[in-house]
């Protein structure tokens, strides 16, 4: 690949690009599900692909393949050329400054660990995760599927400004979901692991023992009336909340003027509680990386502090259009660390006191240029510091920002869903929207 890449390159040059960068990866991976004990899909796949950029002065073009012969690659970088002539003019567009490049050997991040599970073995895993998910209660009828997948990749990035780098990584899954039934209908739910390292997945019967508990708790949901009241966010979901931040944050909404974060930085945004810091470096974690996806070299940061907003995420591209520097973030945000509190989820239902457990959110009803959040929601009605029954079927709505700033605690019962690592979130108030 990293052959492919040069070649590219100096064939792109010749072809008159004052500038040109290329990603080139290959990928191969299995996914089984698992449905009533028997097999219900094997899925394989093998790809391979390059994608390259070049640049007449400030015009751009991009073109794709996923053939690596030497006359489809010289094809495609033909394209990119005719496309970047016909293009306008950015005066933002362009490569990284070459002082802001990764330099060296790329450190051991700890990110490749191949599973080498044959189909068999995904088979007989798959089994084990569903059938303790069914043995939870005889309330468990149905389900839809327990899968087990393992991917591998490796990659190549490669620039005109001397930039060439890569290397491999893994990704492991096992997920379930079940369906419980009583008189009152039927609830579904789901649980789910997933790391670098398939040794560091929770067991397969744990998995399936955890799906099939979210199932059965759900049976006999009930309305709200409309209310406004404190809205924890299980740890499972709280991640999302700080996903409609970095989507904020993100230099394209900011230059746009389409974020409600625009003109914020240096002002209190989150509680004082709050604490957000991205760590690129942590070994093993599914957004580790010391460079992004232009090459720049990535840093540990401070994003949120005591609530204030310290930080950007900020391409190239986006940082010139705002007349900034670049802050590592070309492909999205690295690792991004909630700062958790001394409590666990009981003691934060405990100190919530009476208000709305959230556990499953639906629907996109979020605006980022505005703020304004609303989307549906089931989990559990709180009263007396206690869950006492399940609720499903309302809208609980309200704005980012005083979402933010009214975060009365995070837990420490951290959970990682993709770059985020976050503990329960408590919301002073929110609007319940039901009966």
């Amino acid at each position: 690949m990293a052959d492919v890449a040069r070649r590219s390159l100096e064939y792109a040059k010749g072809r008159g690009a004052t500038d040109a960068e290329v990603e080139i990866s290959a990928a191969v991976g299995q996914a089984v599900t698992v449905r009533r004990g028997q097999v219900e899909t094997v899925e394989y796949n093998r790809d391979k692909g390059l994608g390259i950029t070049v640049y007449f002065g400030k015009r751009r073009g991009n073109a794709s393949t996923s053939d690596l012969a030497p006359d489809a690659v010289e094809r495609t970088v033909d394209a990119a050329c005719a496309i970047a002539r016909h293009t306008a003019e950015d005066e933002a567009a362009g490569l990284p400054d070459a002082d802001r490049l990764y330099v060296g050997e790329a450190p051991e991040l700890d990110l490749f660990h191949p599973w080498g599970l044959t189909v068999e073995e995904a088979i007989e895993l798959a089994r084990r995760t569903e059938a303790a998910a069914l043995a939870v209660d005889k309330r468990i009828t149905n389900s839809e599927g327990a899968t087990v997948s393992a991917y591998d990749t490796d990659f190549i990035l490669a620039n005109t400004r001397g930039f060439l780098a890569g290397y491999p990584s893994s990704k492991a899954s096992i997920g379930c979901s079940v369906v419980a039934e009583d008189a009152g209908g039927m609830q579904r739910d789901y649980w789910y692991t997933t790391h670098r390292d398939p040794a560091r997945l929770e067991g397969a019967e744990s998995v399936g023992r955890t799906a099939g508990g979210r199932a059965v708790r759900r049976l006999g949901g009930r309305r709200l009336a409309t209310m406004e009241v404190p809205v924890l966010f299980d740890a499972n979901i709280a991640s999302g909340l700080i996903g409609h931040f970095v989507s904020a944050a993100t230099g394209s909404a900011l230059y746009r003027k389409s974020s409600f974060l625009v003109d914020r930085l240096g002002t209190q945004v989150f509680s004082p509680v709050v604490e957000i810091f991205e760590d690129p470096w942590m070994p093993g974690e599914l957004a580790s990386s010391y460079y992004d996806a232009e090459g720049v070299a990535t840093k540990r940061r401070k994003v949120v502090e005591a609530g204030t907003l310290a930080g950007w995420f900020l391409s190239s591209h986006s940082a010139r259009k705002l007349g900034l520097e670049t802050t590592g973030n070309a492909g999205g945000n690295h690792n991004l660390l909630v700062k958790p509190g001394d409590m666990d989820l009981a003691a934060l239902v405990k100190q919530m006191g009476r208000g709305f457990l959230v556990t499953e959110l639906m629907g996109q009803g979020v605006n980022t240029v505005t703020g304004d959040y609303s989307r549906g929601a089931s989990g559990f009605w709180v009263e007396g510091g206690e869950v006492r029954y399940p609720v499903e079927e309302v809208t609980i709505a309200g704005n980012l920002l005083d979402m933010f700033r009214g975060i009365a605690a995070v837990g420490r019962d951290i959970a990682v869903r993709g770059s985020k690592h976050c503990g329960s979130i408590l919301v002073e108030r929110m609007t319940i929207a039901g009966d």
